[in-house]
């Protein structure tokens, strides 16, 4: 596994529906090694703090083998780095290899994934097709977020390798299909439950769901 490139913006004002909108979708590679820390990636902002950063989301990756589904979905060209937004494009990492609360080294950080991404409107604002966000939560091929538990200098050519395994096995695109589409799914719900370092949102989304179908609450050990 290897980390491609890293990608960031500060907040920028664009325009949408004829009114002025902030937003750091616009990730740009940067040269260079920069710290991975605890909240975000330095050089890195977001404009909604409320949705985005913050300890379950300090950094997002997208895997290369997600772009080259999307240029054939799409029939587009070459996507540049950055291009869904991402902090991390990365090679190996793809939704389908890496589990949730799994852990890896990468370059001078450590890091554990936490959660897929749930996209927002501005994905569409990025790839200028407002019926992308739809499709995209469809696939399942959400990407990843990280928690990260020791900060350092990461950089494109950085190797990425897993040092930890996340309990319960649960990949992102099988975390993201069980959020957005497995209400019925109740043992895979109780599985997730049973994931140690789950998101406290997702816990809570997953324990309501199991209250809701008269089910026990799990109890981590």
């Amino acid at each position: 596994m290897k980390l491609l490139s890293v990608n960031v913006s500060e907040p920028r004002l664009i325009l949408h529906e004829n009114k002025p909108l902030r937003t750091g979708i616009f990730k740009k590679p940067v040269g260079g090694r920069v710290m991975m820390r605890k909240r975000n990636i330095e050089g890195d902002g977001q404009a909604d703090l409320k949705n985005h950063g913050g300890e379950f989301k300090a950094a997002y990756a997208y895997d290369i083998r997600n772009y080259a589904h999307w240029q054939k979905e799409l029939g587009r060209g070459v996507f540049l780095h950055g291009q869904f937004g991402e902090n991390l494009t990365t090679e190996g990492m793809d939704d389908d290899a890496v589990c949730i609360g799994d852990i890896f080294r990468i370059g001078g950080a450590v890091a554990e994934v936490s959660q897929p991404r749930n996209p927002c409107y501005k994905l569409g604002l990025r790839m200028e097709d407002e019926g992308f966000v739809r499709r995209f939560l469809e696939s399942c091929l959400l990407g990843i977020y990280f928690r990260v538990i020791e900060e350092g200098e990461i950089g494109a050519g950085d190797p990425i390798e897993r040092i930890e395994a996340g309990a319960e096995g649960i990949t992102v695109r099988e975390m993201a299909r069980l959020r957005n589409y497995g209400a019925g799914d109740l043992e895979t719900t109780r599985r997730a439950l049973r994931i140690p370092r789950l998101v406290p949102e997702i816990r809570g989304e997953f324990e309501r769901r199991l209250e809701k179908a008269g089910e026990p609450r799990e109890t981590v050990e």
